[in-house]
């Protein structure tokens, strides 16, 4: 068009007034039209000088070309439809560029035509490229506006929406971000106050608002610890509490903050939380102080959280411990949950028993509470004060099998959780010593590396002194605990921190062993002199596989029996070392023999047995012998004579025996053998579970290995009772012993 103005004021001031008419006329231009467009031209140069304004003396750009001729030309937009390939006009009109236009390949985006022409088609013949933002601001009096999803805006600290710009049915603008105050103020206001205020979504500096925030914080957090959803009054509370407070004219941040720079001053407590205005009038009264957020055990304080998610591993109480401090705390107390779930837990507790005794404690909330208003969670498990106390109330005594944690439900049981230093979990479990056993490798690293500069390898002489009943370090502002030990490592001993007294007493008794036998002359010239022929044949048959490692394993027994005799049955220092190893020097010929005198017997009977069992064929004694051939493994197996004890030597010649008499008894009382082989089993399973609840350092303790002789005990007072039995035993003893060593775990 412009280069069409400019050829038309060349040739009009070089031709003719007739001449130029016939140019249009042969050049397909109407002369008219012509003429009109050059008096509006005039009309507006004369216009623009009475005004004042001067003339551009500069060429004007194609953009602004574009836009003057857009003005006049805004029913003849177009957006391309990508997938249909054409493009959208005004009022639902749909055309296509014309072949004949330089845009044909182009199609760009947007585009304007001066000219639609229809015929097998529409087609737009006279085109330009053109920009949405352009058509927007020319026809601000002609498009129509919509707006959606209103929605606080954190950032911009007001409301904003989707603003929709159309002209004629064509969109301009979809999905633009803008300010919402302006075009409904009363929502906006109503955004403010509930996003911003009550539910805290701001940035902001103002006082009132982060002590409104704790506030809130801590009554939800009070409520999770209750388990409970009805403290915290509901949010339309507190949008009343503002909504009363604020002038009408609050409707973002910014409003906001000028209003309050003033008003702060007469009132700054107007728009601060109360306690009484959040707690709810329906709610029950709840103490804090029954729901602690630290848990102190020997001293050490273990933060606690709160979770209510049903559902989750973690729901409910959760304990957190440092990795470095795990051996520290033990499973004491607990069992009783901390004081705001306790009634809960008692009433779960009283709802796992089995029906014949629970319907004994009808209704079972009134007789938990009864019981916890007696029962002391200083005088030990929850479970026993329970029912000490409930046996005082009823009469009714509650067998201590009968209370089952598996029906307590997971929230009412405490969740443990360790952490490193970084605060990293490294392990989650509702069993205490489930953990300690999975993360006995990290805290054993743990304690090397505060331990460094204590612990010592390849030793084979007691050249470190005393050994300390303990080591403290404090690292980063906790004290950790150990235990120095002498460790047994093959050819050589090490001093190191082990995590509790029970791996000390264990480790440093081999450690020790391995020491002395490294400072011993093994006297096995003296020892194979004393023995006789016979002697030799029967050591011959052993289940070490060599004479050689059977004569080990007697030295080792004869070093510990030794080391018992000390007082207190422990060496810990050089001077105790150098007195023991002067005795086992002086003592080692006569109670290595001592030793075989008592495990050539077990070698003779050992035989016997195994041609006993092996001459049961019968298919129905197929378990009789099963179980007499695991009996024989567990009695006789490489090792077996330091783990057994010189002092307990003795008794395996009767329990091997007592096969022997098994062997020749079973088949002729095959329902009776079964009989007790069932009572064996029984027991069997109840110790093996017992073994493996217990924390790993306290399975080789002296008590639980007592049971392991118990059971026995028990065989011989079945199958064998001729040949007695070293104290009364039957299978309730045994289960009260296991009690015993459960409480004390």
């Amino acid at each position: 068009m412009l280069n069409l103005w400019n050829y038309l004021k060349d040739q009009q001031r070089e031709l003719s007034g007739s001449a130029f008419r016939r140019l249009c006329k042969s050049e397909y231009l109407h002369y008219l039209r012509i003429r009109e467009w050059q008096d509006l031209h005039s009309q507006l140069k004369s216009v623009c000088k009475s005004l004042g304004l001067q003339q551009n003396s500069s060429e004007a750009d194609s953009d602004a070309v574009h836009q003057s001729l857009l003005a006049g030309l805004l029913s003849h937009i177009g957006l391309r439809d990508v997938e249909k390939r054409e493009y959208i006009g005004a009022r639902g009109a749909r055309f296509g560029i014309s072949p004949g236009s330089s845009l044909f390949r182009k199609q760009p985006q947007w585009v304007m035509s001066a000219e639609l022409v229809e015929t097998t088609r529409l087609w737009a013949r006279f085109n330009a490229r053109t920009d949405p933002a352009w058509v927007e601001r020319l026809a601000q009096h002609l498009v129509k506006r919509s707006y959606s999803e209103p929605h606080w805006e954190k950032k911009r600290g007001s409301a904003v929406a989707l603003e929709k710009v159309t002209l004629y049915g064509v969109p301009l603008v979809v999905g633009r971000k803008v300010g919402y105050a302006r075009i409904n103020p009363e929502e906006s206001r109503d955004l403010f106050i509930r996003n911003a205020l009550v539910e805290g979504d701001w940035e902001t500096h103002h006082r009132f608002f982060h002590d409104n925030r704790a506030l809130i914080k801590s009554l939800t957090e009070l409520e999770a610890r209750a388990r409970r959803r009805d403290i915290l009054v509901d949010d339309e509370t507190l949008v009343d509490f503002y909504d009363k407070r604020l002038p009408p004219e609050i409707v973002s941040g910014q409003h906001f903050d000028s209003w309050w720079k003033q008003a702060r001053r007469t009132q700054p407590d107007l728009l601060t939380f109360t306690e009484d205005l959040l707690v709810s009038d329906d709610a029950d009264a709840v103490s804090a102080d029954d729901y602690p957020q630290t848990w102190q055990q020997n001293g050490i304080p273990l933060p606690v959280t709160y979770q209510f998610e049903p559902g989750t591993a973690a729901d409910g109480v959760t304990v957190h411990i440092p990795l470095d401090l795990l051996n520290q705390v033990d499973d004491m107390g607990f069992d009783w949950q901390v004081a705001g779930l306790r009634q809960d837990l008692a009433t779960a507790l009283l709802k796992s028993l089995p029906k014949a005794t629970r319907r004994n404690f009808v209704p079972t909330p009134e007789h938990a509470l009864a019981a916890l208003a007696s029962a002391d969670p200083a005088a030990g498990h929850i479970c026993d004060e329970l029912g000490r106390a409930l046996r005082e109330l009823t009469g009714v005594r509650i067998p201590a099998e009968q209370w089952d944690w598996s029906r307590v439900p997971g929230h009412l049981r405490i969740t443990f959780r360790v952490e490193d230093r970084g605060g990293k979990v490294v392990g989650e479990s509702k069993e205490l010593a489930e953990l300690r056993e999975q993360l006995a490798p990290q805290l054993r690293e743990t304690m090397q590396r505060a331990a460094v500069a204590v612990e010592r390898k390849g030793l084979r002489q007691w050249t470190f002194g005393d050994l300390p009943a303990t080591f403290e370090q404090r690292v980063d502002g906790r004290v950790l605990h150990g235990f120095p030990a002498v460790v047994d490592h093959g050819e050589s001993v090490a001093v190191e921190v082990l995590a509790s007294q029970q791996e000390r007493d264990a480790a440093t008794r081999l450690g020790v062993r391995r020491l002395l036998l490294l400072n011993t002359t093994a006297p096995w010239k003296r020892v194979l002199a004393l023995l006789t022929n016979e002697q030799r044949l029967t050591l011959g048959h052993n289940p070490h596989g060599s004479v050689v490692d059977l004569l080990q394993d007697c030295l080792a027994a004869a070093v510990d029996s030794i080391v018992a005799q000390r007082p207190g049955g422990e060496v810990l220092g050089q001077e105790e070392f150098d007195e023991t190893l002067r005795v086992v020097r002086s003592q080692v010929v006569a109670r290595v023999m001592d030793v075989i005198e008592l495990v050539e017997p077990l070698l003779v009977l050992s035989r016997r047995a195994e041609l006993a069992l092996a001459e049961l064929t019968n298919p129905i004694m197929a378990p009789a012998r099963s179980d007499m051939q695991t009996q024989l493994r567990s009695l006789l197996y490489p090792g077996f004579v330091a783990d057994t004890g010189f002092s307990r030597l003795r008794h395996l010649e009767r329990y091997l025996s007592g096969i022997l008499v098994r062997c020749d008894r079973a088949p002729g009382q095959v329902a009776r053998d079964a009989e007790h082989a069932d009572t064996v089993a029984r027991v069997q399973a109840e110790y093996d579970g017992l073994v493996a609840s217990l924390p790993p350092t306290h399975r080789a303790g002296a008590d639980v290995q007592e049971l392991r002789w118990m059971i026995e005990e028990l065989r011989v007072s079945l199958f064998a009772q001729t040949l007695g039995t070293v104290r009364p035993v039957s299978e309730k003893r045994i289960y009260r012993a296991m009690d015993q060593v459960e409480d004390l775990a």
